[in-house]
């Protein structure tokens, strides 16, 4: 049996090493072979990427975006909003598509296909006006066909654009002259049967009705405001003076299916520089019409603003003279004012507005901690932040409001500008629905980059994010009134300020947001460089701790001033030199 058993064990051990080890050989060999062709393939795909890179790093004419490709793109984005009825009820996606044309003339202005990017962005323009009926529409197309014409006077689509041009002019045409009809049968009737009978009754309960006018104005700025209590559409234009009628040249706004308010002041004297008074009157049954008397003026924008519904109409004159009554003073051996110093230092800062966010009704957002609301703690922190800018920079500083009341957003704009504030700095603290969210961020003027930037911009602006796609087409035509530059680096300056200082004084867990842009109403029409600083979140539970704490509102109002400083030092180098030489 024993045998037996070791012949078995002889006989397993040869037929595993006949038939098992050839196998494993085999197998071995197949991997080596595997192994071989894979390294080939790693080879081959290495050297595929190192062509790729050669391709898109080399200046090469023929993988560079050319104006033709980008026209097509642009196309492309036209025929799928064409093609998209959900879409092309939505005025952003038409602004986009315009920009994907605009870009194409912008690419290169002189060449082949710029007339052809021009008159498609002006084409574009033409059709969201009939969607959206704005005025604004109507003449940016307008605008556009006019430049395609001066521009391009030897390209095939001049007479397309001329054609275009005369369109759109026969639509305003016949706009004015119905309102001319409407108001000839109108006159013999008196106020009751006229809104009767020329008003449809569909339309009654539409009915925009006109609450207040308001003004801010020094000698070379002035701002108006009418608030209405809805929406509703308006034109605008501007009238030469008449002599021979002792009219002075005027400019008017007509604000459609519209009435006057009872109890409206109708006519609000200025009597500035600029302009002599406002008057509002029932134009016609269904029409308001706002003048302003002009006594002389440089430039003028008008634009809306939402929630409540407020036309604002900015008048800007040649810039006034300082006073130097104040030097003269001083010179006499009598003490400096402060905003003599400033100059006599020539810091180029003399005048700071400070704007504690929200106020009265408007608390702001909520904090983390039960009471705690944001509108008073900018205002602690705006008050302090004023004293130490008194008492370090020597600058004029005012504040849009130093107790708890409620101002509009243009209101906090017009004071700054009123004042000829030389910088204009927003405080606020930040907010998120989730708790966790923290940091610091400032903020300038310009168009939106990112969704969180629109959704800060729709909180402080008390307004949904869909009017911002609005409020963007209104900052392009302000931005040559927008200090643009100034306010980004002012901002980068205070913003690496705060996130330092903070972290210094050893601050755990500083989040450095860092500077961003976005449409604030509250910094719209600024004639200075201005910011809007969210000190931290209100909403998180430990920054909520910090803000109410007076240590923490110290540091932060030290690193703005810090931050202003820079900005002060790198505006005019050799500014705080004078100071110590003054001191000294």
């Amino acid at each position: 049996m024993i045998i037996d058993n070791r012949r078995y064990s002889i006989n397993f051990i040869t037929k595993i090493q006949s038939e098992a080890i050839p196998q494993i050989i085999n197998y071995q060999l197949s991997i080596a072979h595997c192994t071989i062709m894979l390294n080939k393939k790693t080879i081959l795909f290495s050297l595929l990427i190192c062509c790729y890179a050669l391709a898109v790093l080399w200046p090469c004419e023929s993988f560079a975006i050319t104006a033709k490709d980008k026209y097509f793109k642009a196309e492309t984005c036209y025929k799928k909003l064409r093609n998209n009825p959900k879409k092309n009820k939505y005025r952003h996606n038409w602004l986009r598509c315009i920009e994907k044309f605009q870009a194409v003339y912008k690419h290169n202005p002189k060449g082949s296909w710029a007339a052809a990017g021009l008159y498609m962005s002006g084409e574009l323009y033409g059709k969201l006006y009939k969607i959206s009926s704005k005025e604004s529409d109507r003449k940016e197309a307008v605008d556009i066909f006019e430049r395609l014409v001066k521009q391009f006077p030897k390209s095939e689509y001049k007479g397309k654009a001329i054609k275009k041009i005369r369109v759109f002019s026969k639509k305003e045409r016949k706009k004015s002259s119905k309102k001319i009809k409407v108001s000839i049968k109108k006159k013999s009737l008196p106020e009751k049967k006229k809104l009767k009978k020329y008003i449809k009754p569909s339309r009654i309960n539409k009915i925009v009705t006109i609450t207040g006018l308001r003004y801010w104005s020094n000698p070379s700025y002035t701002r108006i405001v009418i608030d209405a209590d809805k929406d509703t559409t308006y034109n605008h234009r501007l009238l030469r003076k008449d002599p021979s009628i002792q009219k002075p040249q005027r400019l008017y706004v007509d604000l459609e299916n519209s009435r006057l308010g009872d109890g409206i002041k109708k006519t609000i004297p200025i009597n500035d520089d600029l302009l002599s008074d406002a008057r509002a009157g029932q134009f016609t049954a269904d029409m308001v019409r706002v003048v302003v008397d002009i006594k002389s003026f440089k430039t003028y924008k008008i634009f809306s603003l939402k929630n409540p519904f407020r036309i604002v109409i900015d008048v800007w004159g040649t810039e006034a003279k300082r006073k130097t009554s104040e030097l003269k003073t001083a010179e006499k051996g009598k003490k400096f004012t402060t905003s003599a110093l400033a100059k006599q230092l020539a810091l180029g800062v003399n005048c700071i507005v400070i704007d504690p966010g929200h106020g009265g009704r408007d608390r702001g957002a909520s904090g983390y901690l039960k009471g705690v609301y944001e509108k008073d703690i900018v205002l602690k922190i705006a008050k302090k932040l004023a004293k130490k800018i008194r008492k370090e920079l020597q600058c004029e500083v005012f504040l849009t409001r130093t107790r708890d009341r409620y101002l509009t957003l243009e209101e906090r704009t017009a004071i700054a500008n009123t004042k000829n504030a030389d910088l204009f700095i927003s405080i606020h603290t930040n907010a998120a629905r989730s708790r966790r969210a923290f940091g610091i961020e400032t903020y300038f003027l310009n168009l939106a980059t990112d969704d969180e930037s629109i959704l800060v911009a729709a909180r402080e602006n008390a307004t949904s994010t869909k009017n911002i796609s609005d409020l963007q087409t209104i900052l392009s035509d302000l931005m040559q009134n927008a200090k643009i530059n100034e306010s980004s680096r002012l901002a980068g300056h205070v913003q690496t300020a705060l996130c330092n200082c903070l972290k210094k004084n050893k601050y755990s867990r500083i989040n450095n947001k860092g500077v961003k842009q976005a449409p604030f109403y509250v910094l719209l029409g600024a004639q200075m460089p201005a910011i809007l600083i969210e000190t931290s979140f209100i909403s998180n539970p430990k920054e909520c701790k910090r803000l109410i704490n007076p240590k923490y509102q110290e540091r932060l109002c030290e690193a703005i001033v810090n931050g202003i400083k820079k900005y002060i030092k790198e505006t005019n180098p050799t500014a705080f030199l004078r100071n110590l030489q003054q001191k000294g």
